[in-house]
């Protein structure tokens, strides 16, 4: 089978500046899997680009005749037509699990980083993003220019929130044990959405988790580590 893949990412004004959380989710989990993708910077005004995959958001994984959206269902894909190669899941159980911490990223993380890094999203985005960007994200959290005077407190929210996985990783090196899954990479791509669009610090340095996305960060050769960010694009 063709390990041909193009992988629709979304993209800051410069287009190497990539931080949409679900994309790093893909990212992780195709360099895990020991695959390259060429990637295609795409905005979030630019909705007939991805028409054909039959909705409206990245990531868009292109093999073949096969289009895959959603960063689940990418892993599931590349998890079932990949198998030769390393497991993201560890099997049907650890596929649920997997789940369970993806579900948990996007239900628990995203509202509140959400608070904490639309404001500086916002100056990070293309110039014909702009208009959009708050008109939809100012629906669900208000102006972006009242986030900041919440900061504390939504730190302060984060790191209680962060506590279950505080207590497991203070007994194992990552979410799926001894060596970084799929269920690593689900949470892990919250703090690339953080890292590459903010300098606030979220973690402290004697936290678990902190010393859980260092690891991270230099997983698979230093991808993350070495990835554009607002500080040093």
């Amino acid at each position: 089978m063709t390990t041909d893949l193009t992988l629709y990412d979304l993209a800051g004004a410069d287009a190497s500046l990539r931080f949409s959380p679900h994309c790093w989710k893909t990212h992780m989990a195709l360099a895990h899997k020991g695959l390259t993708a060429t990637t295609v910077p795409w905005r979030f005004t630019e909705k007939e680009a991805i028409d054909f995959s039959g909705q409206k958001l990245v990531p868009v994984l292109v093999h073949g005749t096969h289009v895959v959206s959603d960063s689940w269902q990418i892993a599931c894909y590349l998890e079932d037509h990949f198998p030769e190669r390393p497991s993201l899941f560890g099997g049907a159980t650890g596929r649920a699990l997997s789940l369970f911490a993806n579900s948990w990223a996007d239900t628990t993380l995203v509202p509140t980083l959400a608070r904490l890094l639309l404001p500086s999203i916002h100056g990070l985005i293309h110039e014909k993003d702009r208009d959009y960007f708050r008109a939809t994200r100012e629906k669900r959290f208000g102006k972006l220019e009242d986030l900041p005077a919440g900061y504390d407190e939504q730190v302060a929210a984060l790191r209680a929130a962060l506590l279950p996985l505080r207590q497991m990783l203070g007994k194992q090196p990552y979410l799926a044990g001894e060596q970084p899954a799929y269920a690593d990479y689900a949470v892990f791509g919250m703090f690339m959405w953080a890292r590459c669009t903010s300098t606030l610090e979220l973690l402290a340095e004697d936290d678990p988790v902190h010393a859980w996305r260092e690891r991270l960060l230099d997983a698979h050769d230093g991808m993350a580590r070495s990835a554009p960010t607002a500080a040093q694009p």
